[in-house]
């Protein structure tokens, strides 16, 4: 009962019960839910909204926010495939693509530290900039990547023995991040300036110095994303990775990192994108019809914004009592 009680009382111990209860559960009723082909499935599930929620928990805890992430990984891996198709090796495509996202997080951190926007408003309006960049440079179509980079391909769909590369390369980045939140003074004060501003701004941190590398970083990790899904796809398309920053949130937000700022951390962030990988995985393995799924992810979203809310308050209820 100890046990239980100690679970209960923490919101990763809560958060790694709930995960297990739904392996559980469509372990159970689901068949082949538990088998290597699906579990491997899943593992690559993960890559793209794990990915994306490394750079996202950052902003977050910072108190700031990226909604067209899923957009930016999208041109990542346009730029990519289109780099490849013009001849040039993939490690410098891959190379250009990153910096193809940096430049799209630092176009997000001029408007909110130069312009004053919000980055919850600046966001929104780049999803539909890059949505409809994406359409003109592509007329709307997917670019196939030729099959002589055999060895780019292997980013996005090789293994090493169980293991798909990319969630190797997806969880050494959330290893790398966990130990620069943690145990770095850059860390410390990304939480400073997303827990406290006034604070933070008197002890000398430049909010918005940390916030325009912190944007700049999520557009990085994003762009490399896409690249990412466009080797395991084998091609780049428009809409391919639309959804990513929505999943990558909703992960980030069930595993701990407050959507207010100045809390969270990486091992919070991959059980939740494991929960909500798996609960998705789950979905599509027990025959739910596709549009059931989406308004089922959607109540998951509202669910954890729910709990990050209450969890809010109850801090803030604790300090002034």
């Amino acid at each position: 009962m100890k046990l239980v009680k100690k679970i209960t009382q923490s919101k990763l111990g809560v958060i790694c019960l709930v995960t297990i209860l739904v392996v559980l559960f469509f372990g159970v009723t689901t068949t082949g839910f538990l088998s290597g082909n699906n579990l491997n499935s899943i593992m690559i599930s993960m890559c793209l909204p794990g990915t994306i929620a490394i750079g996202m928990s950052m902003l977050l805890i910072s108190g700031e926010i990226d909604l067209s992430a899923g957009y930016e990984a999208c041109m990542g891996g346009l730029v990519c495939a289109m780099l490849i198709g013009a001849g040039l090796p993939w490690p410098v495509a891959l190379l250009l693509t990153l910096v193809a996202g940096c430049i799209m997080g630092g176009i997000l951190a001029f408007l909110v530290n130069k312009v004053g926007l919000f980055g919850f408003i600046s966001s929104m309006a780049m999803i539909s900039v890059y949505n409809g960049f994406s359409m003109i440079i592509t007329k709307a179509q997917t670019i196939t990547i030729s099959t002589d980079n055999a060895a780019f391909f292997k980013i996005g769909a090789g293994s090493i023995w169980f293991f798909p590369i990319p969630f190797i390369i997806m969880v050494a980045l959330m290893v790398v991040y966990g130990v620069i939140l943690y145990k770095t003074e850059f860390g410390r004060t990304i939480y400073m300036t997303g827990g406290n501003r006034a604070a933070a701004r008197l002890c000398g941190v430049n909010r918005k110095k940390i916030t325009t590398i912190l944007y700049i970083n999520n557009g990085a990790l994003a762009a490399f994303a896409g690249a990412v899904v466009a080797a395991r796809m084998h091609n780049a398309s428009p809409s391919a990775c639309t959804t990513g920053a929505t999943d990558a949130i909703t992960a980030a937000v069930l595993g701990g990192v407050a959507f207010r700022g100045g809390d969270g951390n990486m091992v919070g962030c991959f059980i939740g994108l494991a929960l909500v990988t798996f609960f998705n995985s789950g979905l599509t393995a027990s025959g739910l019809q596709a549009y059931w799924q989406i308004v089922i992810q959607g109540l998951l979203l509202f669910a954890a914004l729910c709990i990050d809310f209450f969890n809010a308050r109850a801090r803030q209820k604790a300090l002034e009592g």
